[in-house]
């Protein structure tokens, strides 16, 4: 009994280290919409939490301090009956540095084109072969396209298989009527986002995430001057990508995820030639030019 004692300690101890892929946290917001019984929607956001949380995305194993932290905001806009709601969805994600208490910003995203219906209390259940509800499918693709970010910043197009099960939930959902999911549905949406994440025109900006993150910023703490040269680099190579098709989806959620980042990195600590970065980034990124002027 006393040998078998510490293995089970040991046993109980691995398995409380593995957790599921997600620390995400679901806000459900519904200040825009009249009166004063909100139980469904508190009910809708404790059962969007279980149901992120929970699940199992993918057939990897995730340590606790490796899981992926992620907000999902959801704004109900209109309520035009009981079941029915239209809404935006903002996505943050975020994965640690290595070596660093610091948590790198991968992927902030607002949607527009979204409702749904909901019945409270309904079961919420993800069928990668059956489209059966919008509110599903819009958490599960965004769930899988999280999922592809983080891992492609770990490994050069390491997403790929999370961006196939995107890719496969878009295919699902056009057959509804739901906005959102076709191509002619607005520049930024979701068959154009995985669309140009699966194409080889855009492995540019895959690769240069990838470099951003495990040669640049997770390296920083053994070399920082070499480290923000990598993600200089790294940030330049989208500038023919950006030529060549300026209404990109994918460089401008690059940029939008990281551009805050960006300015800070460049604003402080070692000196490096800037003059070409700060060049890049004003094109393929005017909306930001005031945080470039921090840039030294």
């Amino acid at each position: 009994m006393n040998k078998i004692l510490p293995f089970i300690i040991l046993l109980l101890l691995t398995f409380s280290s593995l957790a599921q892929e997600f620390q995400a946290k679901v806000i459900v917001n519904s200040e825009k919409i009249p009166g004063s019984n909100k139980q469904i929607f508190s009910t809708l956001e404790n059962s969007l939490n279980e149901f992120v949380n929970q699940k199992k995305w993918t057939n990897q194993t995730y340590e606790s301090k490796g899981q992926i932290v992620c907000v999902f905001t959801l704004n109900i806009l209109e309520q035009p009956n009981p079941n029915e709601f239209k809404a935006s969805i903002q996505l943050q994600a975020s994965r640690p540095v290595f070596n660093s208490t610091y948590t790198t910003p991968i992927f902030n995203y607002k949607d527009d084109q979204f409702s749904f219906r909901y019945t409270e209390f309904e079961p919420l259940f993800y069928n990668p072969n059956n489209f059966q509800s919008n509110l599903v499918a819009v958490i599960s693709y965004y769930s899988y396209i999280i999922l592809g970010f983080d891992a492609d910043t770990f490994a050069e197009k390491g997403g790929e298989e999370h961006y196939y099960q995107a890719q496969n939930i878009v295919s699902l959902a056009q057959q509804s009527s739901y906005i959102g999911w076709n191509s002619n549905d607005g520049l930024r949406n979701r068959y154009n986002l995985v669309n140009e994440l699966l194409s080889p025109t855009f492995d540019v900006v895959r690769n240069a995430s990838y470099k951003y993150h495990i040669n640049g910023l997770d390296m920083m703490f053994a070399d920082n001057f070499n480290s923000k040269e990598v993600i200089s680099n790294a940030i330049i190579s989208l500038d023919e990508l950006f030529n060549q098709r300026p209404n990109s989806v994918l460089i401008r959620v690059f940029m939008d995820a990281k551009s805050e980042e960006i300015a800070n990195i460049f604003s402080d600590g070692p000196k490096i030639e800037t003059n070409e970065l700060k060049r890049v980034l004003n094109s393929i990124s005017a909306i930001n030019s005031s945080k470039w002027q921090k840039i030294k």
